[in-house]
């Protein structure tokens, strides 16, 4: 079988990375990711990978607690790139090639990002790694993603999530709830779906640049979504009905 994607963004939080764990980083879990990533690399897919850092600390929860806005935030940032260097051990464990970049200089630990060195090391075969977000506070790692897809020209972006894609509710919450097969990026704006924050969204809107939702905890899905199996949820410009399945 052939890959769909020749190019992919994949967006993980840092609470991917806990596991079963209430926090830190759950090292099967970081080793069974890190087995998918490079199950899709030996397609020939080229793979950047953005991290949160909800796992060891997020900005908005510091924020909340009465922590500047912005020092909240670029602690963060640091806490991104703790997870990329942890993914980044983990790749080169099984014997995959990769970098860390980061947006905050910290040359002893990761290169600085610099989208034309990115893009080479990925023609490379490569995984890359973008940590530190955006560089600047009041951006999540979401807007990171798409901001990154974007320079590297990725095909899509493909999101990990815990459920197995877009609902009309919570289905933690509600036993009822419809996953979506299709949305437009204006559905998702509308209607508040939790999918990206609105600011990814509208990056993604205004560059067509589809985003691909699915299930991580389901090993080999990321494989099935690059063999371009109908799993998740996508959300493209393309025109379409929404209808929820069961």
């Amino acid at each position: 079988m052939r890959p769909v994607y020749k190019r992919i963004l994949l967006k993980l939080s840092g609470e991917a990375l806990s596991g079963p764990d209430p926090y830190g980083i759950h090292l099967p879990t970081l080793q069974s990711i890190a087995n998918q990533i490079k199950e899709v690399r030996e397609f020939g897919v080229e793979i950047g990978v953005v991290l949160g850092g909800g796992n060891i600390f997020r900005g908005l929860a510091g924020s909340a607690q009465g922590m500047d806005r912005a020092t909240a935030d670029y602690m963060g940032m640091i806490a991104t790139v703790m997870n990329g260097v942890a993914m980044q051990d983990a790749l080169e464990k099984l014997d995959v090639f990769s970098r860390v970049m980061t947006a905050i200089d910290m040359r002893e630990v990761a290169e600085p990002y610099i989208r034309r060195r990115a893009i080479r090391h990925l023609e490379k075969g490569r995984v890359v790694i973008f940590a530190g977000g955006t560089g600047n506070p009041f951006f999540t790692t979401d807007t990171a993603a798409a901001l990154r897809a974007m320079e590297i020209h990725a095909d899509v972006i493909i999101k990990a999530t815990k459920v197995d894609g877009v609902y009309d509710k919570d289905p933690m919450m509600h036993p009822d709830a419809a996953m979506y097969r299709r949305l437009s990026y204006l559905d998702v704006l509308s209607q508040s779906l939790n999918v990206m924050d609105s600011t990814a969204i509208s990056l993604c809107k205004d560059n067509g640049l589809p985003i691909l939702v699915f299930n991580l905890t389901r090993p080999g899905n990321i494989r099935r979504v690059v063999l371009g199996e109908a799993i998740g949820t996508v959300v493209s410009d393309e025109p379409a009905p929404i209808v929820a399945a069961q």
